[in-house]
């Protein structure tokens, strides 16, 4: 019996099967590479839309900090302070803006010679920090050097109890006394200084005769402020008391053992 032999397969095949294989991983290879290229190009994207997003914070962060008050030239008045004849005179009448929304509207007056006599401030607080108000006022009384201020008592203006501030250690200068009111509905803080007037009970009544004077002329938005001061018009009394010895038409100046309301 004739036996018959499998002839091998031809030697083509196998370089065929061999190519395909090849060509197989490659396509693998490259389709991997993609898929990482691809993933690298994402991560990169993703880190970048976090940085430029977190970008404008980081810039805009010390900003704030760093701006402070400044003059507002063309702001409108909003309060006024009324006079008693044509001889009383605002010497000045400056309004500040914080870039935070605060807002401070400044009285000043000067005496005969040019000397700062007294000063009223009216504090509406945006969201900046506020600070000490009594290191404010003890700033403004002695721009040279800051004194401590101790209580002087309380008097009773139009718009309720008003706390009193005088330098704790006298150097002998002329004596000045601050004052403070802070209010909360709306937030609003007056305060100021008086450094004319012979007497402590002088300086008490210039005090009150200042903040009795005091007028509300455009509230804005805020129907709270209109509110407190016409609450506080119902309040209001004259400078000039009704038996002597009076003030005198210069409420800077009062006179020498006023009549206050309230108790000191």
């Amino acid at each position: 019996m004739r036996l018959f032999r499998a002839d091998p397969a031809p030697p083509h095949h196998t370089r065929n099967l061999s190519a395909l294989t090849s060509f197989v991983d490659e396509v693998y290879a490259t389709l991997s590479g993609l898929f990482a290229y691809a993933a690298v190009l994402a991560l990169f994207a993703a880190l970048g839309s976090y940085l430029w997003k977190q970008l404008p914070e980081a810039t805009a962060t010390p900003v704030p900090a760093a701006a402070g008050w400044s003059l507002a030239g063309r702001q409108a008045p909003a309060f006024a302070v009324s006079r008693l004849d044509p001889r009383d005179k605002t010497e000045t009448y400056e309004i500040f803006r914080h870039p935070e929304g605060g807002r401070k509207d400044i009285f000043r007056w000067t005496d005969a010679n040019g000397a700062p006599a007294a000063e009223l401030e009216i504090y509406r607080p945006g969201g900046e920090a506020m600070g000490s108000a009594v290191t404010e006022i003890a700033g403004r009384l002695d721009p040279g050097g800051v004194r401590d201020l101790e209580a002087a008592g309380i008097v009773d203006s139009k718009f309720g109890s008003v706390a009193l501030l005088r330098p704790a250690r006298p150097d002998g200068s002329r004596a000045c006394l601050g004052f403070l009111k802070q209010a909360d509905a709306p937030d609003l803080r007056i305060s100021g200084w008086t450094c004319q007037g012979a007497s402590l009970p002088a300086q008490r009544a210039a005090i009150i005769c200042m903040l009795n004077r005091l007028t509300l002329l455009a509230a804005g938005n805020d129907p709270r402020l209109a509110a407190l001061f016409a609450h506080a018009e119902l309040r209001r009394t004259d400078c000039v008391t009704s038996g002597p010895p009076a003030l005198s038409a210069d409420w800077v100046i009062g006179s020498e053992n006023p009549l206050l309301r309230g108790a000191l």
